[in-house]
């Protein structure tokens, strides 16, 4: 071999590298020929060196494949069939061939379900089936084939830093990249499957790979998306079943950035509804708001139990006001970065003000501004402030915050690691003035029986923490005191 070519290819690619004479092979191939004999045939197998295929000479009879991109070669090439030897055991062609044709390469109409979801089991180690296949066969820009899958339920490792997402990436049968997280945005990286394309390189750059992800990602995106709009639409039972799984992903993704996906991703929410009983989107609350209503209403706390037994939510039910329950962590940072829908401002139902236009306005007499100052000031600084509450109809306490951080959010931000600093809501004491303890809390100032109506205050200041879930500085202490005013 010419030797400037020898220094020409080791500038080019570098060193060590294989340098192959198709002359030198044919030689040598034509050699063994004429030492078996006339009366043996010469069979290639390419999966060594499929690359080698061009140079074939005639010296060889057959060429043996064994996998789908070796065939896809032989095609390329237009390797004659009658030359090309299927290998598999215990296997007759026909099931060769087609075993041989990958499953996202074959016709949708050719693939039976059952064969979609034994490949996902087999390929993604799972045990349970898809809750969804998407396939996807595309050209343009970029010429390419996908197989998706919705899985049923989370992986254990999902919301954790193990979870390794991202789909199988092929060129011409070749697999360039076992998890290519690039192909899928992050709010849909639940989704498993492949992606071949006959545009890609073998050796594919970086470079080149992001200029492909573009337009593949948008185009799978889009697919993903109009999938799980159709299963919200038409098939709703199974969309729930999917967002109890990956709804929090959803939710997160609508965080992130500030909120930069939020309207991709808002339309695909779910929460609990006070008065359907069952989870809903917002476009399905704001077409149910009644005329006059000017917020979408919302409740935070633990479980929906929990939230429907506030007292808070008293004034909402009586207007027969629908309200969004917020049980996951997740959700009480939404209003503030939604902050509207469809120009429907985001308003909690423990806010001070509800704004229904016939809130009962607390009584201004100097006798309750007293009262109000003496809990005030018999609290300390356990409460910013003392007031009447326009919210409450049985219940005689709640609590409430004043500023852009919620009770909720303080619970949410309490339970982080290292939250020994964390920022503490502004709490207001909400006292409700019909209730027969307001009339008691009257009678004790009047006599003035202070000690005891400071008892009164740290109990229903207590009460009103653990109505919130939220945690009583001295449970032996609020105990006693109960006892003692029942004695």
């Amino acid at each position: 071999m010419n030797k400037t070519i020898l220094e020409e290819a080791a500038r080019r690619f570098g060193t060590p590298c294989y340098v192959i004479s198709g002359d030198d092979f044919a030689r040598r191939a034509n050699a063994v020929k004429e030492a078996f004999g006339e009366n043996t045939g010469l069979c290639y197998s390419i999966k060594a060196n499929p690359f080698l295929l061009k140079y074939l000479p005639d010296a060889f009879s057959y060429i043996e494949v064994c996998s789908p991109g070796e065939l896809s070669i032989c095609e390329e090439l237009s390797v004659p069939m009658s030359k090309v030897i299927f290998s598999g055991v215990n296997k007759t062609e026909r099931e060769t061939v087609n075993s041989m044709v990958p499953i996202w390469q074959r016709r949708k109409s050719s693939v039976k379900p059952e064969e979609y979801n034994k490949f996902y089991r087999d390929k993604f180690h799972d045990y349970a089936d898809p809750q969804k296949v998407i396939a996807v066969s595309a050209e343009g820009a970029v010429t390419y084939k996908a197989l998706l899958y919705i899985p049923s339920q989370a992986p254990s490792q999902y919301y954790t830093e193990d979870y390794k997402p991202g789909l199988q990436l092929y060129a011409s049968g070749v697999m360039i990249m076992d998890s290519c997280a690039d192909l899928l945005p992050d709010y849909f990286n639940f989704v498993r499957g492949v992606v071949e394309s006959p545009d890609l390189s073998l050796n594919i750059s970086r470079e080149l790979l992001q200029h492909e992800r573009q337009i593949i990602s948008a185009n799978l995106e889009k697919k993903i998306k109009a999938e799980l709009e159709r299963m919200l639409k038409d098939d709703r039972e199974n969309y729930e079943k999917f967002y109890r799984s990956f709804g929090r992903q959803l939710k997160l993704c609508a965080l992130d950035n500030y909120g930069a996906k939020k309207e991709q991703l808002q339309d695909l929410l779910l929460f609990y509804s006070s008065t359907e009983k069952k989870p809903v989107t917002l476009t399905e609350y704001v077409s149910r708001m009644q005329p006059e209503q000017k917020f979408i209403y919302f409740a935070s706390g633990d479980t929906v139990d929990a939230i429907d037994h506030m007292p808070q939510t008293e004034l909402l039910k009586d207007h027969n006001m629908e309200i969004l329950y917020f049980t996951d962590k997740a959700d009480e940072f939404l209003p503030d970065m939604l902050q509207k829908y469809q120009d429907k401002p985001f308003r909690s139902a423990i806010d001070g003000d509800l704004e229904l236009g016939d809130e009962q306005k607390p009584d201004e007499t100097d006798s309750y501004q007293e009262g109000f100052a003496f809990l005030k000031e018999a609290l300390g600084d356990k409460v910013d402030q003392v007031k009447a509450s326009t919210k409450l109809r049985t219940h005689p306490v709640c609590l409430s915050s004043e500023g852009p951080l919620s009770l909720e959010m303080e619970k949410v931000l309490s339970a982080m690691p290292g939250a020994e600093g964390a920022p503490k809501s502004q709490k207001v004491l909400e006292i409700n003035a019909d209730h027969p303890i307001f009339a008691t809390l009257q009678s004790l100032q009047e006599k003035g029986e202070t000690e005891k109506l400071g008892k009164y205050a740290d109990i229903l200041y207590d009460q009103a923490l653990l109505i919130e879930g939220l945690p009583i500085e001295d449970p032996v202490a609020y105990a006693q005191a109960v006892c003692e005013l029942m004695q």
